[in-house]
């Protein structure tokens, strides 16, 4: 037994160690998601918040990998009973770098999380911390897909017709063409597994929406993916996409974190300035603000990136979540609630299923 399987029996209270048993097909098991709580700015407080939300509201097993004095005083409340801590005496600082957080990362919140993933212990990890030493310690410990070069980080674009996964969101700003080949096979396979989309619509993201247009990556890449196990449509550009014309759009990760962080500061300012707008004005705007909260309301809910959470990294032999740093614990339970869904929908299967074809025949 591995030190880390022992500390997560001995913290569960109550129940069996589970790590490397297999699941009776007839009964359903919670799914176990590990949570790096000490991960993020505003940690462990947030993440433990959100830990809580999630065992209230969602049928899952949480286990909050950090240090046990800190964290464990946090825990009350309703759903406290359904949250167990996994201890980890030490955290990764947000700006270490990769190599210094593999190196350093056996007694880590991080670095034991995943350990727990790998150990068969949880069924995802989710982390608001330092996002390139969880992509690297997630890349050694879980390793990638056989047919998957790198893995990526999918965002959920919340388009006005339905949502847009994103794919490379900023794990790999350099790109080879059949990378990006991959990431459109991975984002197919997450669309149809958790969006419920039939036959995911696949495009690339270019300066225009004839073929011929693009630099050399995206002309090659868009080259392989007619030939790839997906539905490709083209190019699409980036007036495209908040209408949902592709329900997976495939970039290379400089591009992809560009839009993604473009997009959530445009939405955050507009909020602000409708704010300000409606507020600052005389009885009559007041009166019509006061009409308009819940548009409003659901406007934002619509286009807020808390709502979706947390960004999967796709590509890996195991489920990884990501969130930001500046997460609250709202964002943190709807990150906990992506871990669930990739889980239950179990998201490396699918994509390994959807690769396998394509890798034998190449």
């Amino acid at each position: 037994m591995s030190a880390v399987t022992g500390q997560a029996e001995m913290l569960t209270t109550g129940k069996e160690s589970r790590g490397g048993s297999q699941r009776p097909a007839a009964v359903e098991v919670k799914a176990r998601i590990a949570v790096d709580a000490m991960g993020g700015d505003h940690a462990p407080e947030e993440p433990v918040a959100g830990a809580l939300l999630a065992a209230r509201e969602f049928d899952a097993e949480i286990l909050l990998v950090g240090n046990e004095a800190r964290v464990r005083p946090l825990l009350r409340g309703p759903g406290a009973e359904r949250v167990h801590v996994v201890h980890a005496p030490e955290a990764i600082a947000m700006d270490s770098s990769p190599s210094t957080a593999v190196r350093s990362c056996a007694g880590t919140s991080l670095g034991v999380a995943v350990t727990l993933v790998k150990d068969g212990e949880a069924d995802a990890v989710v982390s608001a911390g330092n996002s390139g030493a969880f992509l690297a310690i997630a890349l050694i410990k879980l390793r990638t897909i056989e047919g998957i070069s790198r893995p990526a980080i999918a965002t959920v674009w919340p388009a006005l017709n339905g949502p847009t996964v994103l794919l490379d969101s900023g794990a790999n700003v350099d790109c080879r063409p059949e990378w990006l080949e991959q990431f459109g096979i991975m984002g197919s396979a997450y669309a149809k597994a958790v969006l419920n989309v039939t036959q995911p619509r696949v495009a690339i993201l270019s300066v225009g929406e004839e073929r011929s247009k693009g630099n050399q990556l995206v002309l090659e890449a868009a080259r392989l993916l007619e030939a790839a196990p997906v539905h490709f449509i083209g190019n699409v550009e980036g007036r495209d996409l908040f209408h949902n014309l592709a329900d997976v759009i495939v970039a290379d990760g400089f591009v992809g974190n560009v839009v993604l962080k473009t997009g959530e500061g445009l939405f955050a300012d507009l909020a602000h300035v409708m704010r300000d707008a409606l507020l600052g004005g005389n009885l009559l705007t007041k009166l019509g603000t006061a009409l308009l909260a819940p548009a409003l309301r659901q406007l934002r809910k619509r286009f807020d990136y808390e709502t979706y959470g947390g960004a999967p990294l796709l590509g890996l032999r195991g489920n990884c979540i990501f969130t930001h740093g500046r997460a609250s614990r709202r964002a943190i339970k709807h990150a906990i609630k992506a871990a669930v869904q990739e889980s239950k929908h179990d998201v490396v299967g699918k994509i390994t299923e959807l690769i396998a074809p394509h890798l034998a025949a190449t």
